[in-house]
């Protein structure tokens, strides 16, 4: 029977560094080494990439596995052309094949690419005569240092700083080992790799935080157009409150006064009634219940009434004393609507007449309100800035306001640029025809 001992004296603190740091070697390179991770293609919208024919761009993205292939073969070739331990050229080409396996071996398997460079380098510096300085020939320490730069460029910093500690160990113990006296080439690869790693760590930190800061800002503008999204239509269902509120007040008020219209009633009648304007109220009641929490606590009602149609000579004045030039023009018969297709209208072209008071200083704006047979057409166009004042950017919630509007009311909308240079909006709402009261033939 096993007893647990609940108050186990603690583990030193370096033991516990220790510790860590081997779980953390062997997180990093020893773990799946061998693991298949093949070199995946380069962007090609660089700066400098998308300005190459299409043809060209398109293999342009394998520009790092041929940077690869031209190192591996750049090492045979220094290796046939050197020679290793006085090696005639031919097997000084196949000593330096196996020194270029490892660097053909990063595109597929970075990690385990390493320990083949590793032990690449640890046979060829046995296996030959050391006419070179021990353990890297020229050929060699040219292969094992494009091997930690490109795995140190696929690879996160600290397996980076791993590789260069067990470089620089293998350098000094494995000639204390073998004894061989002459370490020379250690301390240039040192300084080499070092120098290398430390640029390609620099390059991977300052891309991890640029895409970093890239999402981070991405998901801000979607948080920010998600809030302007909300405010318009928070904006939109205060407005229409007041709307609202009227026409229940109407039924409330009717439903209580339909009784006293009617010479002795039926009581099935009145109970009708009744349950009409309990309803009417309780529906009143919950409205303004949740325009109580929609609204912000610095939100004031409005005194005057809302604005409409009718309205819309004042807005145009103003308009015209802010310096923009502005025709309105009426087309149809005209005739009241839904007080929410007022309202809406109304909005809508003070935004847009906002619009090109910002955007389009000096410029020439029309209005136009159709008054057709299935709704209410409008249609607000400003010409070209005219004049030496710069345009104001404003908050770019104008346009996100107007198509919430319109598809409230399951309208139609379009906005963009005008053949003149200016800028259109048009909007289309569909009103329901109100069906008339049959004439009682009596």
């Amino acid at each position: 029977m096993t007893e647990t001992t609940t108050g186990a004296t603690p583990r030193p603190p370096e033991l516990r560094l220790a510790s860590g740091l081997i779980q953390s070697l062997r997180d990093d390179l020893l773990t799946d080494a061998f693991a298949y991770r093949p070199l995946a293609p380069m962007r090609t919208d660089g700066p400098l990439t998308r300005r190459l024919p299409k043809r060209i761009r398109a293999h342009a993205a394998y520009l790092p596995h041929a940077l690869v292939v031209v190192t591996a073969f750049f090492v045979i070739m220094l290796a046939g052309a050197s020679g290793i331990g006085g090696t005639p050229p031919v097997e000084g080409a196949v000593t330096g094949l196996v020194a270029a396996v490892p660097v053909l071996m990063t595109m597929v398997r970075p990690l385990g690419a390493f320990w083949a460079a590793l032990a690449a380098t640890a046979v060829l510096s046995v296996v030959h005569d050391r006419e070179f300085s021990w353990p890297w020939s020229p050929s060699t320490f040219i292969a094992y240092l494009a091997v930690m730069v490109f795995v140190a460029l696929r690879t996160r910093p600290r397996v980076a700083g791993w590789m260069w500690v067990i470089t620089v160990v293998f350098g000094s113990v494995g000639p204390i080992l073998i004894g061989e006296g002459d370490s020379g080439s250690v301390a240039p690869m040192a300084f080499a790799s070092a120098v290398a790693l430390l640029v390609v760590t620099v390059r991977n930190t300052r891309r991890e935080a640029k895409q970093e800061v890239t999402a981070q800002l991405e998901v801000t503008a979607i948080e920010r157009d998600r809030r302007t999204l909300l405010e318009e239509r928070t904006t939109i269902a205060r407005e229409l409150h007041d709307v609202v509120a009227h026409h229940m007040s109407v039924v409330a008020i009717q439903a209580e006064a339909a009784p006293y219209r009617v010479k002795n009633p039926p009581p099935e009648l009145e109970a009708a009634f009744v349950t009409i304007r309990e309803n009417a109220v309780a529906a009143l009641t919950e409205l303004r219940r949740v325009l109580g929490v929609v609204r912000s606590a610095d939100y004031e009602a409005p005194d005057a009434p809302q604005p409409t149609l009718a309205s819309l000579d004042g807005l145009l004045a103003n308009v015209r004393e802010a310096g923009l030039s502005v025709e309105k023009t009426v087309t149809g018969a005209v005739r009241e609507l839904p007080q929410g297709v007022e309202l809406s209208a109304y909005r809508i072209i003070q935004e847009a007449l906002s619009n090109s008071l910002r955007h389009a200083p000096g410029a020439v704006a029309g209005v136009e309100v159709s008054y057709v047979l299935g709704g209410l057409g409008i249609r607000v166009v400003n010409g070209p800035a005219v004049g030496d004042v710069p345009p104001s950017p404003g908050a770019g919630h104008g346009i996100t306001g107007m198509r919430e509007r319109v598809a409230m009311l399951e309208g139609e909308m379009t906005a963009g640029e005008s053949a003149s240079g200016g800028y259109e909006v048009a909007v289309f709402i569909p009103v329901r025809s109100r069906p008339q009261a049959e004439e009682d033939p009596a």
